[in-house]
């Protein structure tokens, strides 16, 4: 997948190309689909949902410019596979998904690919920063309205 799809298609961030090689696509689509997994075109996950296509996660994960020791904000988790390979390449990651169902087979995904430095958030917290220490409080679970807009949705329902 990563000579034949990514290298070849002029993706050259090699941080990228081996978390690509390292994270075991397979494990973050579903069963009856692993077959299909190294394949460059997106696939369903559940849920209404899909794991992006691997050149186009490649491509958004190389355009990141990450460092180890960065810190990134994934604001839709999804499978959980684009947040293994930020976590690969930056060591951290603070994912947000709105479907309950999505973020527990994420965090199992990640489980079982012993993914560790993801963390996938679906309640409101508050991280509260004192000199070099951080005090994180949870609270009730939240859903908030799709982002619409210039940005966002066309369809104010999705």
């Amino acid at each position: 997948m990563v000579s034949d799809q990514i290298r070849s298609r002029g993706i050259t961030d090699e941080r990228v190309l081996v978390a690509m090689e390292e994270v075991p696509r397979h494990l973050f689509v579903p069963p009856d689909l692993e077959m299909d997994a190294y394949r460059d075109h997106p696939l369903p996950i559940g849920q209404g949902q899909t794991i992006s296509q691997p050149y186009i996660v490649a491509g958004m994960t190389a355009l990141l410019q990450l460092k180890a020791g960065d810190s990134v904000l994934e604001v839709g988790t999804g499978s959980g596979y684009q947040a293994a390979l930020l976590a690969r390449i930056a060591g951290r990651v603070i994912s947000i998904e709105r479907i309950p169902e999505v973020a527990a087979k994420a965090e199992e995904n990640l489980r079982a690919a012993g993914i560790e430095g993801v963390r996938i958030i679906q309640h409101l917290i508050r991280i509260t920063r004192h000199g070099d220490e951080f005090v994180t409080e949870t609270f009730e679970p939240v859903r908030f309205v799709p982002l619409i807009g210039e940005y966002g949705w066309q369809n104010e329902d999705v």
